[in-house]
């Protein structure tokens, strides 16, 4: 619960502009590359399992391959404007109605928001839950072994 009131005290100022003014950031990153790089690369290094060393989580290609995709297809405003949609649905707040679909849940530890499992619990119907050994909120391309071997996990109880 601190680790999340960190997150909201200390990160959440793109969720804030990208919940409110999409279009006026969308134009500034889509303009600039170098602005672009800057403004992914920041959220990459805060929010992964890296120590300070982003490349020790994620490689430098891979880092420069997702900027790059933003880049060449435009897709910047897109990507910042479901914060906007999502705000302006009320889809910030918390869950009013248990969801009782079958959820797995892997929690990787600098997730930039992580449920105490009981709370959880209360929202969604948890069928699997893993506290893994590391990874932060980018943990498909931080640990994707980890991530792919968990979501296996989790649909193979749900086989028939």
């Amino acid at each position: 619960v601190a680790q999340s009131a960190n997150f909201f005290r200390d990160e959440s100022g793109y969720l804030q502009i990208q919940g409110t003014r999409p279009q006026t950031l969308a134009y500034g990153l889509t303009d600039s590359p170098a602005g672009l790089a800057g403004w992914m690369i920041e959220k990459f290094r805060a929010w992964s399992d890296c120590g300070g060393d982003l490349e020790s989580a994620i490689s430098r290609d891979e880092l420069l391959t997702n900027i790059s995709v933003y880049w060449a297809t435009g897709t910047t405003n897109s990507a910042s404007r479901i914060y906007y949609e999502a705000m302006n649905a009320g889809e910030f707040q918390p869950i009013a109605t248990r969801i009782e679909v079958p959820t797995g849940c892997a929690i990787f530890p600098k997730e930039t928001v992580r449920a105490p499992r009981p709370w959880a619990e209360r929202a969604w119907n948890v069928q699997h839950w893993t506290e893994m050994p590391r990874g932060g909120h980018f943990s498909a391309l931080e640990v994707p072994d980890l991530l792919v071997a968990d979501v296996r996990s989790f649909y193979r109880t749900r086989r028939s």
